[in-house]
């Protein structure tokens, strides 16, 4: 015998597990895992920012309290999208580092 679907599945993603590391989402049947080091928008925000996720299109997830974006193939394969930025740092807001001398 076989049981019938009780009704539509409403856990479209899911943050399963925080680690020091990164973190690992469940969307669409798949488990991924996204390393800070990789992913790292994350590293330093509440929890409750990092399990609001939800689906923003078919296969783009959408963090609203961080306003990240980020399609499933990017997080399945982070090296084919590399973090480039082409704005250099303000200075006025983060001051080039002073250098130390070498004795």
């Amino acid at each position: 015998m076989k049981s019938a679907l009780r009704g539509k599945n409403t856990l479209d993603v899911e943050v399963t597990n925080v680690s020091k590391h990164g973190f690992w989402i469940l969307a669409q049947g798949r488990e991924l895992f996204l390393p800070f080091a990789e992913f790292p928008w994350f590293a330093d925000v509440a929890i409750g920012q990092l399990v609001n996720v939800e689906f923003l299109h078919a296969d783009h997830l959408y963090w609203p309290d961080l306003d990240i974006d980020l399609s499933l193939e990017c997080i399945a394969h982070p090296e084919n999208f590399p973090l480039v930025s082409c704005v250099g740092p303000n200075r006025r807001i983060q001051p080039a580092r002073k250098r130390r001398a070498r004795g």
